[in-house]
């Protein structure tokens, strides 16, 4: 019995990983050393980047939501996120469940209540402390939080699971510039755009995990009384949850990580729960409705505004929100998307479109009403004003916030648990993407890398909080992006046109000469019909039919001049193969395929093989990724003729320069459909 193949003891593509760990260092670096001069540098880039390309950030981010729309509205939404017989690896239930977990994080704790009472407090275009300043301000929470920022994950999301899973190309970024690039995707050009999505990456997940750090200094310092505001123990919390982050990812127990998971959901919802319960529940549900009709009723105006003819305030508004949200949401996309591609194998493209975009953007929706009504509603009534007050030290709002509610020390003490959980959840996961960004895709890295790629992240975030703090998370975050965003355009072009050519391969008709079914036998058909086979039947069927017909076809094209094989798999399958040189080869395989037998039909006696749980056939496969059939009923002669349509289409597609994109693809093994 062969051994497994040993894990390499490094997988990193080199470059990609010297590039970007040179870049990341640079910066960290000058951060450390100069955090006056970093700041100015900083400064100057991010005045820069608003003042010449937030049209840029405006008219992409729009571009996204477009394209999904349009892709979920058109006949691409029918195509599955790999081969025809793929299904998805999760139920409907457990699937919605992960992108509810996917739409929680620190950035929901962090700014709840504080986005809300800043926009209310200083609204862009009314009267602050006014009822339209808080009507408008959870507008602009809900455009911030809503379908825009899901349809940025789900460009990158939907990408990555579409040339992965129908392409069969590695889960990289690079892969979605296979339709426009070809080969050379494994070339610098490539390698640029991986170095592109690996830097992007770094730099936002130490964004959010600033967040953390700032936002569970001030939660601690609310519970214990801790001088918690110095920059040593901020950086000395870093290095606590990164090493708690290392160990969680040494340990690489998936069932431990969906715990902690499943912990953060449920801790989450109950804390969203108590705030309904004991804060102005009808005000908050009737706030619920209107926020929602508003935020539709403006979606359109606020995708395209830029303020261009608005007052220098709201100008600099925009900038300092509208641009570094979407900056955010470019350089979390990698991380998200990779998520969200990993579960959703086997889908169409319309339900991930539909569920990618419409159910966290629901829960996001929900949890800023929840916090942010109820913080406004708190400063206009009971807190007078003081809340608001609080609200120049947004890192500890959220739990000023939960001193105006019942069981303040609990809450205090639960959302602590909460942002704690995230930091380290967020952390270890992000070294994870990070990893397999700067591998090329290879799930086998070793996990010294993933402790590596954590030790990386938590250097970034500490260096840039060095640097001034919250400002320079959000000035790298917006830098960073700027490339990534062209990047993910290109990406939209290319998903396009590889759907184009994936819809023109599988819709290609079989001519109605080929049809090779006569009447005359209808008696034996009969028979075959009403006998279910068992395996060894089926494999009786193999040997005595299919494989004489397939060593017919190949003795045949061998003395034509023609290279073909025929080969048995391990697992009884046999399979002809016709090898080309640029394009994926001609196969035409037939394995036994297992089939479960319906709840309903093991009690009807009237059904062939009603007592057995699994019935067996002889089922066709094809190096596409094309639905195979079941060919149980065909003759020696009729397997001939089969094989020869399948090989006649197969040269048909060949020799049209519409579908030579998707045949040249890398062909797809057996064995990946329903068993």
């Amino acid at each position: 019995m062969s051994q497994p193949p040993e894990a390499p003891r490094c997988t990193f593509r080199l470059p990609v990983f010297l590039p970007g760990i040179v870049i990341v260092g640079v910066l960290s670096l000058l951060c450390v050393w100069s955090p006056r001069l970093a700041e100015q540098l900083l400064g100057t880039a991010q005045a820069w980047i608003s003042s010449h390309f937030g049209w840029f950030y405006t008219l992409s981010v729009a571009c996204f939501i477009g394209v999904l729309l349009l892709i979920a509205s058109s006949r691409f939404g029918r195509i599955r996120l790999g081969p025809d017989d793929a299904r998805p690896e999760f139920g409907m239930r457990a699937w919605l469940a992960m992108l509810f977990a996917a739409g929680m994080g620190i950035g929901l704790m962090y700014f709840g209540v504080g986005e809300p009472m800043l926009h209310y407090l200083a609204p862009p275009t009314t009267d602050a402390r006014s009822m339209a300043s808080a009507r408008e301000a959870l507008e602009v929470t809900f455009f911030h939080w809503g379908l825009h920022a899901w349809s940025i994950y789900a460009v990158v999301g939907l990408v990555l699971a579409y040339f992965g899973f129908r392409y069969n190309l590695p889960l990289t970024v690079r892969s979605g510039l296979y339709p426009l690039l070809r080969e050379r995707i494994n070339g610098p050009i490539g390698h640029t755009v991986d170095v592109f999505a690996l830097c992007c990456t770094i730099f936002g997940i130490a964004t959010t995990l600033g967040f953390g750090v700032m936002q569970l200094s001030a939660g601690l310092e609310e519970l214990l009384g801790w001088n918690t505001r110095t920059q040593a123990f901020q950086l000395g919390l870093i290095a606590v949850v990164i090493s708690l982050a290392g160990i969680s990812a040494a340990t690489g127990v998936a069932r431990g990580v969906r715990i902690l998971s499943e912990i953060n959901i449920g801790a989450a919802i109950l804390l969203m729960c108590f705030v309904l319960a004991t804060g102005p529940t009808v005000h908050l549900l009737s706030a619920f409705s209107e926020n929602v009709g508003n935020y539709l009723f403006n979606l359109v105006p606020m995708t395209f505004r830029t303020f261009t003819y608005a007052p220098t305030h709201e100008a600099s508004w925009f900038a300092d929100w509208t641009l570094l949200y979407w900056a955010w949401w470019i350089s979390w996309s990698p991380f998200v998307g990779m998520f969200i591609a990993r579960i959703s194998r086997g889908r169409t493209v319309r339900e991930f479109i539909i569920g990618v975009l419409l159910v966290p953007t629901a829960f996001n929706l929900l949890w800023m009403t929840v916090f942010g009504n109820t913080a406004i509603w708190l400063d206009m009534g009971p807190a007078g004003g003081a809340l608001g007050t609080a609200a120049g030290n947004i890192d500890g709002l959220l739990f000023a916030f939960l001193d105006y509610l019942p069981l303040s020390g609990i809450t205090s003490g639960l959302a602590v648990l909460l942002i704690s959980l995230f930091f380290i959840t967020s952390a270890d996961s992000g070294s994870m993407v990070v990893d397999n960004i700067a591998s090329g895709g290879d799930e086998r890295s070793p996990v010294w890398q993933r402790l590596f790629w954590a030790a990386v992240l938590g250097i970034t975030a500490a260096a840039l909080l060095a640097a001034g703090g919250l400002k320079a998370l959000q000035t790298m975050t917006l830098i960073a992006a700027l490339p990534f965003c062209a990047i993910m355009l290109l990406l939209c072009v290319g998903l396009w046109r590889g759907m184009s050519v994936d819809r023109l391969h599988f819709s290609q008709a079989l001519a109605p000469a080929t049809q090779f079914w006569r009447g005359d036998m209808w008696l034996r058909r009969l028979d075959q019909i009403l006998h279910q086979p068992k395996a060894e039947d089926v494999a009786r069927f193999i040997a005595g039919t299919v494989r004489p017909a397939l060593d017919k076809v190949a003795a045949e094209l061998q003395r034509r001049g023609v290279a073909a094989t025929v080969t048995e798999t391990a697992d009884g399958a046999v399979q002809l193969d016709v090898p080309h040189d640029t394009l994926r080869s001609f196969v035409y395989g037939v394995r036994c395929a297992t089939r479960a037998v319906p709840a309903f039909a093991l009690h009807d006696a009237s059904l062939p093989a009603s007592s057995r749980p699994h019935t067996f056939l002889p089922e066709t496969y094809f190096a596409d990724g094309r639905q195979g059939y079941d060919v149980q009923y065909l003759t020696e002669q009729e397997m001939l003729a089969d094989v020869l349509r399948q090989y006649e289409r197969h040269l048909s597609l060949a020799m049209d320069p519409r579908t030579h994109l998707y045949a040249s693809a890398p062909e797809h093994q057996p064995g990946n459909g329903p068993q």
